[in-house]
């Protein structure tokens, strides 16, 4: 069956220009998403090292679930969806959309069991001890307890993303970022007539916003006039249809929490250099983890056109969109790199006073900086592949940058190798995250999937 002829537009377009236009709202949502993260760390920081040691505890996590969700299982949503409507399927989009809905109302229900259950021993396993301990776990019960809004914001956000709708996940997710915000400092500081809740009042404003972000999206998705709404045909499961999901979406969790398990094991090696070299390196990891949801934007334009275009067999023009999307995404985390490594102070100040933690933070961006552009095009060519179906090898690019840091970094710490040792480590496995993922990408036959 042929596409549609709005999907043809859209695949006559050039590459690059469609790239950037479909991009641009999640460019958007991103300037939101730094917003929320760089206030809940300033917030939090107020309350001393402690809450803030804390908060770089529980970070890696919360980009686990949030990369599980929106970029792992969410793509395989998207690339699902759009490579149905490539083939000229609608029919097939709803019932996936469906199944998408699913495959999160449970994995959401995973996530709060597993993090509830095993949340103390994982942060002790990290070097969480006392102050750094209680805070994590403050904040890391409540936030986890919520995990099934923000699976269910995510999966609905990417339902969307899959016909090329980028606008609508977009302005959901930021008017959620602009409930959190204020909510946050009010809870976290006890602001005007809310109480003083400490670090727990950010996990309650995250969880508020992404259950108002769903909301939005689900009243879209109903709405009378959307080619998604389900009809009572479309409500009964298919095996197959939860198969075209997961055989790209569970690969790409295991994708997630190769990338989120490798900062989760830094950072247990680094804290065992103390308190101050665990917050400033939490602070310089932050900036490396949020350039996830910058390339995520060009990443999902990249899965919807690809998607699009295996639907439609046009596999050669699929790569050309792979490789130009990389080449983008390289030059965005290049600009980011290069101004941190230069400038270190520019990013840690806003966050500690403490020289022991600018120190380490600034030591962490110098040597790893200038190693984004690497980490961009591992990411990029990563959603591409999601796009086409076919995630394994860029999966095992990403096992062999946690094999290098990893191993490497248990070798530093048992011949008590300094700090910066295990930071030329951490660059050395973004080089060789960028450079298997286009290698492997190059040689990759790609065809409908």
């Amino acid at each position: 069956m042929t596409a549609p002829h709005a999907t043809e537009t859209l695949l006559a377009a050039p590459i690059a220009p469609t790239i950037a236009r479909l991009a641009l709202p999640g460019v958007v949502l991103v300037a939101f998403q730094i917003a929320v993260s760089v206030g809940d760390t300033i917030f939090v920081g107020q309350l001393g090292t402690g809450p803030l040691a804390g908060l770089a505890l529980v970070f890696p996590l919360v980009m686990l679930l949030q990369m599980a969700s929106a970029g792992a299982m969410g793509g395989g949503v998207s690339s699902s969806i759009a490579r149905a409507l490539g083939a000229g399927r609608p029919a097939a989009a709803r019932r996936l959309a469906v199944h998408a809905v699913v495959i999160a109302a449970a994995s959401g229900l995973a996530f709060t069991a597993l993090m509830l259950a095993g949340g103390p021993a994982i942060y002790r396993l990290l070097g969480g001890t006392g102050g750094p301990l209680a805070g994590a776990l403050a904040y890391s019960n409540i936030l986890f307890g919520g995990a099934i809004a923000v699976w269910l914001a995510n999966t609905f956000a990417s339902v969307l993303r899959g016909t090329g709708n980028m606008l609508v996940p977009a302005v959901a997710l930021s008017l959620a970022a602009t409930l959190h915000v204020p909510l946050s400092g009010a809870l976290v500081l006890g602001l005007g007539p809310f109480p003083r809740l400490g670090i727990a009042g950010a996990a309650i404003a995250y969880v508020a916003g992404f259950t108002f972000a769903a909301a939005i999206m689900l009243a879209w998705l109903l709405r009378p006039s959307s080619s998604l709404r389900p009809t009572r045909g479309d409500l009964g499961f298919e095996r197959a249809l939860f198969a075209d999901i997961l055989r790209v979406g569970a690969l790409s969790v295991v994708s997630a929490v190769q990338t989120v398990l490798t900062a989760v094991i830094v950072t247990g090696l680094v804290a065992g250099f103390g308190a101050a070299a665990l917050a400033g390196y939490g602070v310089g990891v932050r900036l490396e983890l949020l350039q996830v949801p910058l390339v995520f934007a060009i990443g999902q334009a990249m899965v919807a056109l690809i998607g699009t275009s295996i639907g439609a067999g046009r596999a050669t023009h699929a790569k050309r969109i792979a490789f130009t999307g990389a080449a983008m995404a390289a030059a965005v985390c290049l600009a980011i790199g290069l101004t941190v490594a230069i400038f270190p102070d520019a990013w840690i100040g806003l966050f500690s006073d403490d020289p022991a933690v600018r120190a380490a933070g600034a030591s962490y961006l110098r040597i790893a900086g200038p190693f984004y552009p690497l980490f961009g095009v591992g990411m990029a060519l990563y959603f591409a592949s999601q796009g086409a179906g076919r995630v394994l090898l860029p999966v095992l690019a990403g096992t062999a940058r946690l094999f290098v840091v990893v191993a490497g970094g248990i070798t530093a710490a048992s011949l008590g190798a300094p700090l910066v040792w295990l930071f030329a480590l951490i660059a050395l496995g973004l080089a060789v995250y960028g450079g298997l993922s286009a290698w492997f990408v190059a040689r990759t036959v790609w065809g409908r999937a």
